[in-house]
């Protein structure tokens, strides 16, 4: 089980990220428009650097919705490894059939 205070981190940067998604693709924007002045896009850079750092996306950590673990994480079933392991024995997963030969 990963500590319970790095789960509520990564929570908030999840609401952040939510919160501020919008403004830092409108700042984005501006920034990448060829056809913006540089000034324009100085200013947004500014803006942009002035959010949250937390409320990037790119600072979101995939973790195990069963355990929290960071490590190991399967995108599509939104578990780790060990707890796919451990559901599966248990016959808790659709479709998942343990492996012998």
């Amino acid at each position: 089980m990963a500590k319970k205070g790095m789960v509520e981190r990564d929570l908030k940067r999840q609401r952040l990220a939510k919160k501020y998604e919008s403004k830092r693709a409108r700042l984005r924007a501006i920034i990448r428009d060829e056809s913006s002045s540089p000034e324009d896009k100085f200013k947004a850079s500014l803006k942009l650097a002035e959010l949250p750092r937390n409320s990037a996306p790119v600072r979101i950590r995939n973790r195990c919705q069963v355990t929290g673990r960071p490590r190991g994480y399967y995108r599509k079933l939104k578990m780790s490894r060990i707890a796919l392991r451990e559901l599966g024995s248990q016959g808790l997963i659709p479709g998942l059939v343990k492996s012998s030969w």
